[in-house]
């Protein structure tokens, strides 16, 4: 089945596998790469330079800066915000990109904010409204400003 485009929506990209849906108002920028199966929801902003895996879910009014890759099976929630520059300026000329990288099957709760340069590790779960300003690792949950692992029980 292909990709389900909604008229409303604006998308300029054409690597989008099939099955995945984008709904309205997403502006999705010309180079952006996304997988099968993802479901794009309504007011997302996509740049250039991401790639999205398969079976990606992310939820409305999300911004994925350029630098930002999702695995296969990760879930982003509401209003999660990505940043791709630790010092930004308005007309910055010694920008320096940097990548974040959500490995397979993470989840990031809906209002997190999460720093340029980070990898959230293979199943790592992010709770709501965290500030995330380190690398999160593998299996582990984290939450808060800054996002710290959840104490053992």
């Amino acid at each position: 089945m292909k990709a389900k485009i909604h008229a409303l929506s604006d998308v300029q990209a054409t690597d989008i596998g099939d099955g995945t849906r984008i709904w309205q108002y997403a502006v999705i920028l010309p180079q952006a790469k996304i997988g099968r199966d993802c479901n794009i929801c309504a007011h997302c902003f996509i740049e250039n330079d991401v790639k999205i895996g398969d079976r990606v879910t992310v939820k409305p009014f999300v911004a994925i800066c350029d630098g930002v890759t999702l695995e296969d099976d990760v879930f982003i929630g509401p209003q999660v915000s990505f940043t791709n520059d630790r010092h930004p300026k308005s007309g910055n000329r010694g920008f320096k990109l940097e990548r974040t990288r959500v490995c397979k099957g993470a989840s990031i709760g809906a209002g997190t904010m999460i720093m340029a340069g980070l990898t959230i590790g293979e199943g790592a779960m992010v709770a709501a409204g965290s500030v995330v300003t380190r690398d999160v690792p593998p299996g582990v949950t984290v939450f808060g400003c800054p996002a710290k692992p959840r104490p053992a029980k």
